[in-house]
């Protein structure tokens, strides 16, 4: 995640992050992407049914009943395990994490266990009694996704009538005093959306918006050829941080961040550069302590069958399987050749990543995508829209 509007707005510092030690399970949420020791933030795809369709759906939901999701108590062991480990965050997601009729007995569970419960959603499923319950087990927050106004969302997700569930679910979650966020995924069909996102943040008073740059990854693989080209991610990244600074010099602002795509932050540090370099290094000191790119390290993920991955999207690579051992053993199992090396990916990129001046502060970028299109996860990423001239190592 790049915080556009911390770095780029100055409503973090570095110091903010130094005074908690930079210890994950100190540092309150805000900073939490600043820790140093980067315990795992670990999405857990709770159940793959889903009551939508959408068409860059990672997990390839269906509306359906499967068979080998993981029990509740299971799913209570999990959570056990990863508290004693030092997890931070559990972020209950799916398919639509709102089908598992256990889902607040879990959430809740992780909550007394002393970890953060956040969930992702399409909303849709929200009432007053579902936000209120939520709110009762002390979740943190709610990211519900919006793709575009009422005609492309609803075409995205493949169901009519899902852009106005998901604005009731927002209201519903607002009115229980929980906080929420939207959830936005750019593509070609969608990217003009974006100022209409930034409208409806200021129309409903939401706090947040993270703006998800496309991976191809589930049904999501279909979608290479309606990905941004470079330059019209370079013309959406200036878009999302010139609306940004909008709110926030008319007294309006909110947190935006891009995820996804690691590039994001050099880029943002070099036009801070020509803009104020003073905070531009301030903003190369918070990059640093981000690292970029956290796959298998600072973000992992645990499939509804319990199986173990380095993050969401890569589904198709697994470390383990928590029924037979716990996530926190697989976690730190060096013998695992893919583990120990996403641990040190810096080592082991190739071509022009190897070569990037920038590779400290991005991490070699999303290794799932690049593997998608060339076959080999240590490819450069070919979303990565920084010029030779950007990556050079002298300027």
């Amino acid at each position: 995640m790049i915080g556009i509007s911390k770095l780029y707005c100055g409503t973090v510092e570095p110091s903010d992050a130094l005074r908690y030690n930079r210890q994950s399970g100190q540092l309150p949420s805000h900073l939490l992407q600043f820790s140093k020791d980067k315990k795992p933030v670990v999405v857990w795809n709770m159940t793959r049914r889903c009551n939508l369709k959408c068409v860059h759906c990672y997990a390839q939901a269906k509306n359906q009943v499967f068979e080998n999701e993981m029990t509740t108590e299971e799913g209570k062991a999990l959570i056990d395990d990863l508290s004693a480990f030092g997890s931070p965050v559990m972020l209950f997601s799916g398919g639509e994490p709102l089908m598992h009729e256990d889902l607040p007995e879990l959430a809740g569970y992780a909550v007394e266990k002393g970890m953060r419960a956040v969930i992702s959603t399409n909303g849709t499923l929200i009432t007053p009694e579902k936000a209120r319950t939520l709110k009762a087990i002390g979740l943190s927050y709610v990211g519900i996704s919006i793709d575009g106004m009422e005609d492309i969302h609803d075409r995205f997700r493949a169901v009519k009538g899902a852009y106005k569930a998901a604005l009731e679910g927002i209201r519903n979650t607002q009115a229980a005093g929980i906080k929420v966020g939207l959830r936005f995924t750019i593509n070609r069909f969608n990217v003009g959306e974006i100022p209409k996102v930034f409208d409806l943040l200021e129309e409903m008073e939401i706090p947040r918006v993270c703006f998800y740059h496309l991976v191809y990854a589930g049904r999501g693989s279909k979608l290479v050829n309606d990905d941004l080209s470079h330059d019209e991610t370079r013309k959406a990244v200036d878009l999302i941080v010139d609306r940004t600074r909008d709110l926030h010099d008319r007294g309006k602002p909110k947190e935006v961040l891009t995820v996804d795509n690691h590039a994001d932050g050099p880029y943002l540090y070099l036009r801070m550069c020509g803009e104020d370099p003073e905070r531009a290094k301030e903003v190369y000191e918070l990059l640093q302590m981000n690292e970029g790119n956290n796959s298998g390290r600072g973000i992992g993920c645990v499939s509804w069958d319990g199986e173990v991955y380095a993050d969401q999207f890569w589904r198709h690579h697994s470390f383990g399987n928590v029924r037979q051992r716990p996530f926190s053993e697989i976690w730190t199992d060096m013998s695992e050749p893919l583990m120990r090396r996403l641990k040190e990916k810096k080592q082991f990129v190739t071509g022009r990543c190897a070569d990037c001046r920038w590779l400290d502060i991005c991490g070699g970028n999303f290794r799932v995508r690049a593997e998608a299109l060339t076959g080999d996860v240590w490819a450069p990423d070919p979303a990565c829209y920084l010029t030779d001239e950007e990556i050079a190592q002298s300027l």
